[in-house]
């Protein structure tokens, strides 16, 4: 087994975490779920962090969902509390204020998929396969996967997906919207990073007022939503970085942003 479940990376304001399971698909276990939770909670508070990246270690998978091994033998109180773990665990993702990139370096299946939907973007690699696949196994998605892939595919595809318990290629992901983009793996983890680098040019408090929009006026109906932006909006107002964003643009020159 791996000596580190979870790989952690920093890089000008760019936190890398790993899943570094690969001798079992990078699958998630307690070890691995609690790890990551400690992860997020740290990160959630350090402004410094602009944007997060999870992948998988390996070349072969993201994350293949839940270790089967672990889940055989868990009691059914245990397996209650590894589903009510690992949901709060992905509500947490996706509430932090940072962005959160997940690069699918490969298969993602149950859980894998679900923690994928928690982030905010996702990049996958041409080998890359992901879907729900918990019907197959006479249970259903427990991480989000009902709730978030029918927002983010529609709900037709998503129950497709998920009655069938099947998979799609990375192909047809990038086609449904699954995806947003998708590259040979060897420049995935590039891909990644140059478009966390991208973020990371912009306002902290604007991005960060702007996931917030997003995620809460999706919802709702376009009223409230309106009324969220406008709160968001009003927010970047009296900061530091809205002003040295008119500095910079009329001096020509780059923008210093501190998230003031």
């Amino acid at each position: 087994m791996s000596e580190e479940i979870l790989l952690h990376e920093e890089d000008n304001g760019i936190v890398t975490l790993t899943l570094n399971r690969p001798e079992v698909m990078n699958s998630l276990n307690f070890a691995m779920l609690h790890a990551l939770w400690e992860q997020i909670k740290a990160l959630r508070f350090r402004a410094e962090v602009r944007v997060i990246i999870i992948t998988g270690a390996g070349e072969k998978a993201f994350c293949a969902g839940a270790d089967l091994k672990e889940r055989t033998s868990l009691s059914e109180v245990q397996v209650k509390e590894f589903i009510t773990t690992i949901r709060d665990l992905f509500t947490a993702i996706e509430n932090l204020n940072q962005p959160v990139i997940a690069a699918v370096n490969g298969v993602a299946l149950g859980g894998g998929t679900e923690l994928t939907l928690a982030g905010d973007i996702r990049i996958a690699s041409e080998n890359a396969s992901m879907g729900l696949t918990e019907t197959r196994l006479a249970i259903i998605p427990g991480g989000g996967g009902t709730q978030r892939l029918p927002r983010l595919v529609g709900r037709s595809k998503a129950k497709e997906m998920i009655f069938t318990g099947s998979r799609v290629s990375a192909a047809e992901a990038l086609d449904i919207g699954l995806v947003s983009k998708v590259c040979p793996q060897a420049a995935l983890l590039a891909e990644a990073r140059k478009m966390a680098g991208m973020i990371c040019e912009t306002g902290p408090v604007a991005v960060a007022q702007a996931k917030y929009a997003i995620n809460k006026g999706m919802e709702t109906d376009i009223n409230t939503g309106l009324a969220i932006e406008s709160n968001a909006y009003w927010i970047t107002i009296p900061t530091q970085d809205r002003l040295e964003g008119l500095a910079a643009f009329r001096e020509k020159r780059k923008p210093v942003y501190k998230g003031k």
